[in-house]
């Protein structure tokens, strides 16, 4: 058995309305919030980025995981959004959570899967015995151009795993990814904001991967969408992950416990893992669990997880995802351009 001993999530406190941007695009409040199916979004703080996010969710996974981090072999962290073009973000964390020497480390990106990309690497690593432990998370700080569609969506926060073989909290029982050179959604070196193909990035991108990986999971453990207690997709708005999950054969009551689009926004490379997280924070022994990212470029990495009775010993160990949904402070369009640096 290889899975999960500890999680842990960060999401910033700072929040701002969909109607606040709306006035400051000029367009309807209502039309965008029913057309995406998002009322607010999360903001990083003004010292707050993808390193001080991912310190701590590590933290908050350690206090679950209750392992030394000198233990820890291996960090790898997802994001779209490193601090730094050249100067690893997973250093940072593994100094600041007090990691020792003796570990490899590499940041990834790869859009918004990122993070299930690093959970797949850490799997592997500990299941070859190669590590004992390692951690995985995806982080970001979306960016956005002002004006832009995205900004409606694209937000902060990130959630990390750390993955061992001893007192497994969810089994992860197999993965599978699906992946093409679909250019959906790219920003070129130097440039500060993304650009997309707008309705290209849906049937031809995000339906077309996330479709075909959970598709290829189901096959390869031999389980249909009835067999499992949650269902968790990537989450660019509110509408696509309750579109596509209808597509698949997954009913609402499967997908709305770790459906965190539309109180917090996009969270690029943590949108799936962070609905992972909210789902472990409630899960039972014995659930079972589907996890299917997507990340522009195009691919989805697809997990099947069985939630084991060790759960019920660690899950109050650290603040649960519901808990950075509860803590909000709203804040004003022109606070948002300064805490976001446009």
């Amino acid at each position: 058995m290889t899975g999960i001993i500890g999680w842990g999530a960060y999401i910033p406190h700072y929040r701002i309305k969909a109607e606040e941007i709306a006035k400051a695009q000029g367009q309807d409040a209502d039309t965008i919030k029913s057309g995406l199916r998002i009322e607010e979004k999360s903001v990083p703080g003004i010292d707050e980025d993808s390193a001080t996010i991912a310190v701590e969710a590590a933290k908050n996974a350690l206090k679950r995981a209750n392992i030394l981090p000198t233990e820890i072999g291996a960090i790898y962290l997802g994001s779209e959004s490193h601090p730094y073009a050249v100067k690893p973000t997973g250093t940072i964390v593994a100094q600041a959570i007090g990691m020792s020497n003796n570990y490899t480390t590499a940041d990834l990106e790869f859009a918004c899967k990122a993070g299930t990309a690093a959970l797949q690497i850490i799997y592997a690593m500990v299941k070859s015995d190669m590590i004992r432990y390692g951690l995985a998370g995806g982080i970001d700080t979306a960016q956005a151009a002002p004006g832009d569609p995205l900004e409606y969506t694209a937000a902060a926060g990130g959630a990390v795993f750390i993955l061992g073989r001893e007192n497994i909290v969810a089994e992860i029982k197999d993965t599978v990814s699906f992946t093409s050179d679909t250019p959906d959604f790219w920003r070129r070196a130097y440039q500060k904001y993304p650009s997309h193909g707008g309705a290209f990035t849906g049937e031809p991108a995000y339906f077309k991967h996330i479709i075909n990986a959970t598709e290829l999971l189901l096959k390869k453990v031999n389980k249909k969408p009835t067999d499992y207690t949650y269902a968790i997709f990537h989450q660019p708005n509110g509408k696509f992950p309750v579109r596509v999950a209808k597509k698949l054969g997954f009913n609402n009551e499967q997908i709305l416990p770790g459906l965190l689009v539309p109180k917090i926004g996009n969270t690029y490379s943590g949108s799936s893992i962070l609905g992972l997280a909210a789902v472990l924070d409630i899960a039972k022994p014995g659930d079972t669990i589907l996890v299917t990212s997507y990340g522009s470029g195009a691919g989805s990495d697809s997990f099947d997880i069985e939630v084991t009775d060790q759960i019920l010993r660690i899950r109050n160990k650290s603040q649960s995802v519901q808990d950075y949904i509860d803590n909000i402070k709203y804040i004003d369009y022109a606070t948002y351009l300064k805490y976001t640096k446009k």
